[in-house]
């Protein structure tokens, strides 16, 4: 079976205890997570937790109905590519003399990132984006040596002024 990617977008109590629920939920049945990123939401009571996860159909649509039996999930939805929006966010170190400075910065604004820190032999930079642009941008840093790289995960929202806050009740 082909493995396949999905994005899941996951309403849930903002209350102690339960991101370690949701990703035991996970490592207890064997299922990887290969990103996640958790916030508060408009509305304190609640967090949205957006989660990639990778399997064929079967394994992916039972994440979602697990995900939907816990007590502390409101809501869950997939966010399919053109119905929502995603983004992330790369910090990177390179390590550059001066004098090839020019070069890194043209590359920078090609891609609309951000020189975020400068030291004598480096350079921090922030990339905001989808997945492609990021992996895109980090391909063409071959020919410089990273120091260091971290990447938040995605994080996203579905297009339109239908809210997940709209199904629950509180």
């Amino acid at each position: 079976m082909e493995e396949k990617k999905k994005v899941l977008s996951i309403l849930v109590d903002n209350t102690a205890g339960v991101l370690s629920r949701v990703s035991g939920l996970f490592s207890r049945r064997g299922y990887n997570i290969s990103s996640l990123t958790v916030g508060e939401t408009e509305n304190p009571k609640f967090s949205r937790m957006t989660v990639v996860a990778y399997g064929d159909d079967q394994i992916l649509d039972q994440i979602k109905k697990q995900l939907e039996k816990l007590e502390d999930v409101k809501s869950v939805i997939e966010l399919k590519d053109g119905h929502s929006v995603t983004r992330e966010l790369v910090l990177i170190t390179i390590a550059i003399p001066p004098e090839r400075r020019v070069e890194i910065t043209a590359l920078v604004e090609t891609f609309r990132a951000n020189i975020v820190d400068v030291e004598i032999d480096s350079v921090m930079i922030e990339l905001t984006g989808n997945q492609t642009k990021i992996n895109a941008f980090i391909r063409l840093l071959d020919n410089y040596e990273i120091l260091e790289l971290v990447r938040t995960g995605i994080a996203g929202l579905g297009r339109g002024t239908e809210s997940m806050m709209d199904s629950i009740s509180e």
